[in-house]
């Protein structure tokens, strides 16, 4: 491809920009964001020479939008390969996994969506439907368009929060049901605030090469990610006092603004060498017809290796209540998913958690208190530490050191 032609025809970040903003409700997808934008066939787009021109501006999105994936996906070292599992009890996953990644190969196999499902399938019963992807609303028959013929370094992520009512799915074990949450998760407990629960299921579809930089699941929840179609490619961190960040991340002080670089691609390029090395990696292919465990707290990076559908749910095992709790009472600031109307979310959850549950929230308050004199135990230690040191220097300053805490829910 002719770099000048993929930066004439593919300057995503001004046209899409535009057009994101225009809030044009019928945009018709033409091959690239600018032939889009000026409504032309994208053999339009001319070819500029570009002898002698030299520019990272140019290259960079060019050469991260040409790389390719496989050889990021493949040669995991073997301690850094998440498990992989037919199945688990209910039981198994309380006692041993509700804390780490795995992959379960059989459950989704059994969901009438698996056999049923496809780009094709999809459009002809919901072409005309709007599903948000990222900022924008479009035609499922469009955004499949878009999947089919787009050059993006970083292509827009289907990823819509409304698609059980909008395609109406009967879900759950039960005649008719199209999908169900595999039973080794056991009970949400969210699902105590009934309607009043924040945001927890997605149907997600991309390109090769959409997905999600890193970043950890709302209100210190769980999650579960199941490929019905194409296959992702995942690398994980844990989060704890003596676990690093992943390479290339940094976080603000409270920890509620993310930095990382702007593209999968580019952070693939510059940090995954080094990130396999880095205490704490797992990695891992969820292929088709498997299910993947993001416990709470978790780093992680996604990328779609190929076309891809999937389902995924966010949800509250009780081995994560403490971190749930604690999380929506210390940090009202980045709860996030619930309604406008629901102004205390953790008193609310609380108080449900005690009517149907009274036993395992106290249990819950108690683990979370721990948690919260762990965390002032460690900042006392640490500025004891300092003080200690920088009185002998006549100095004084906090420096938080490896020790510090990374993120704790």
């Amino acid at each position: 491809m002719n770099l000048s032609y993929f930066y004439v025809t593919s300057a995503r970040s001004h046209t899409e920009s535009i057009l994101v903003r225009s809030a044009t409700p019928n945009i018709a997808w033409k091959g690239s964001w600018i032939a889009t934008y000026l409504r032309r066939p994208k053999a339009w787009a001319p070819c500029i020479s570009c002898h002698d021109l030299f520019s990272d501006v140019l290259y960079r999105p060019f050469f991260c939008a040409q790389t390719p994936l496989e050889p990021f996906a493949t040669k995991i070292p073997t301690q850094n390969e998440i498990p992989r599992l037919q199945n688990l009890s209910p039981d198994s996953f309380a006692s041993c996994w509700a804390g780490k990644p795995f992959i379960l190969t059989d459950p989704v196999r059994q969901w009438p969506v698996f056999h049923d499902w496809s780009t094709e399938s999809l459009l002809e019963r919901y072409g005309e439907i709007r599903f948000r992807a990222e900022a924008v609303d479009w035609p499922l028959q469009e955004y499949v368009s878009y999947m089919k013929q787009n050059e993006d370094e970083s292509p827009l992520y289907l990823f819509d929060r409304s698609f059980v009512e909008k395609m109406g799915l009967s879900v759950g074990k039960g005649e008719g049901s199209q999908y169900w949450t595999p039973e080794c998760f056991g009970e949400d407990l969210f699902a105590a605030l009934g309607d009043q629960r924040p945001d927890s299921r997605w149907l997600i579809m991309g390109p090769e090469r959409s997905g999600s930089t890193f970043h950890k699941d709302p209100n210190a929840t769980s999650a579960w990610n199941a490929v019905l179609r194409g296959s992702k490619y995942w690398i994980m961190f844990p989060t704890s006092r003596s676990d690093p960040l992943p390479p290339g991340v940094f976080v603000s002080e409270d920890q509620s603004e993310v930095t990382s670089p702007l593209s999968i691609a580019e952070w693939l390029l510059g940090f995954h060498e080094q990130a396999r090395r880095t205490r704490g990696c797992i990695e891992g292919v969820c292929h088709e017809g498997e299910v993947l465990h993001v416990p709470s707290g978790w780093w992680h990076l996604v990328v779609n290796l190929s076309p891809s559908i999937a389902i995924t749910q966010n949800f509250v095992p009780k081995a994560h209540l403490a971190n749930v709790l604690s999380f929506l009472k210390e940090k009202p600031d980045q709860v996030s998913g619930f309604r406008s109307d629901v102004e205390d979310p953790y008193n609310l959850f609380l108080t449900r958690m005690k009517e149907s549950q009274p036993g395992l929230v106290e249990a819950g308050l108690k683990e979370a208190e721990e948690i919260g004199r762990g965390k002032k135990r460690k900042w006392d230690q640490v500025v004891k530490r300092d003080t200690e040191d920088k009185e002998s220097e006549g100095l004084f300053s906090f420096n938080f050191g490896e020790e510090a805490d990374e993120d704790v829910p």
